[in-house]
């Protein structure tokens, strides 16, 4: 098999550097953010509370568009939101650098419908850790809308992948107008580089599991990643949400604290909230 052929099958035997196709854009941004993320720690490590207590403000903000816009409520459509929530909550995880909807939700359903195997978009049981939890972002091909969510391919939707670059600048800038340089560097990009990674521990820490065979599952639940999951609510047990991905609600223990399902429930309880699916013992 040529180079070129086994890295269409198996991208993750690229060099760590190259790109698929116009996933070099990506690349780029996540170079530069990640610059701008290791300036805001050299040059303003202690930015002040207001800046710190903001910038975590918009994290958890940009979580819950994530966990529960993007994950619970179109990729597996656990719950129907009003309109305008659901909407909010796009506006949030776009914001916070998580992409389009269309493409996330698209290649969230093909990690599920091939997880654990040699299709699966992100898992580290051939590509590594790296792979799963990094290189996946710019090496693999985009999963097809038109197969994996023909469902979102509707105005209200398709708008956003139009408006995810003005909004990832407005991101990484707009606080320079609050709090100057540091509120710049922190509110942006330092933000955004720890909400993507506290979000790519779900892809690469908690489906690492070895010595297993071809398509068993490797989900996990890891308690402890759960407070340094500012950006993912819930997210740290993937494992039981693998066990039944159709619930709304990731915990299955009194003591799993799970935000995302608490903000679902609160907005069931004022009727922004409706056709719940839950896991039932």
């Amino acid at each position: 098999m040529s180079r070129s052929a086994l890295a269409e099958k198996h991208p993750w035997t690229l060099p760590w550097w190259k790109a698929e196709g116009e996933n070099v854009w990506v690349l780029i941004y996540l170079i530069v953010v990640h610059v701008m993320a290791i300036s805001a720690l050299v040059f303003f490590p202690l930015p002040g509370w207001k800046v710190a207590l903001t910038a975590l403000i918009l994290a958890g903000f940009g979580g819950l568009g994530t966990t529960v816009g993007y994950h619970r409520a179109l990729a597996h459509r656990a719950v129907k939101l009003n309109p305008v929530v659901e909407q909010f909550l796009i506006f949030c995880a776009v914001f916070n650098g998580s992409g389009s909807p269309n493409t996330w939700v698209a290649n969230h359903r093909n990690h599920h419908s091939n997880s654990d195997t040699i299709d699966d978009v992100s898992s580290p049981r051939h590509g590594g850790f790296w792979w799963a939890h990094f290189r996946w972002l710019y090496q693999w091909e985009p999963s097809s809308m038109k197969k994996w969510c023909p469902d979102l391919i509707k105005p209200q939707y398709m708008i956003w992948a139009k408006l995810q670059i003005p909004l990832v600048i407005v991101s990484l800038t707009f606080g320079y107008f609050l709090f100057g340089l540091p509120g710049m560097l922190w509110l942006g990009a330092l933000r955004m580089v720890y909400c993507l990674h506290g979000q790519c521990f779900v892809n690469s820490l908690l489906h690492l599991k070895e010595g297993l065979a071809e398509g068993v599952d490797s989900s996990q639940n890891i308690w402890w990643l759960g407070p340094l999951q500012v950006t993912a609510w819930g997210e740290n047990w993937h494992g039981n949400h693998h066990s039944y991905p159709a619930s709304a609600c990731f915990s299955r223990q009194w003591w799993q604290i799970d935000i995302g399902w608490y903000v679902i429930r609160g907005l069931s309880m004022v009727g922004l909230a409706k056709d719940i699916r839950v896991y039932k013992n």
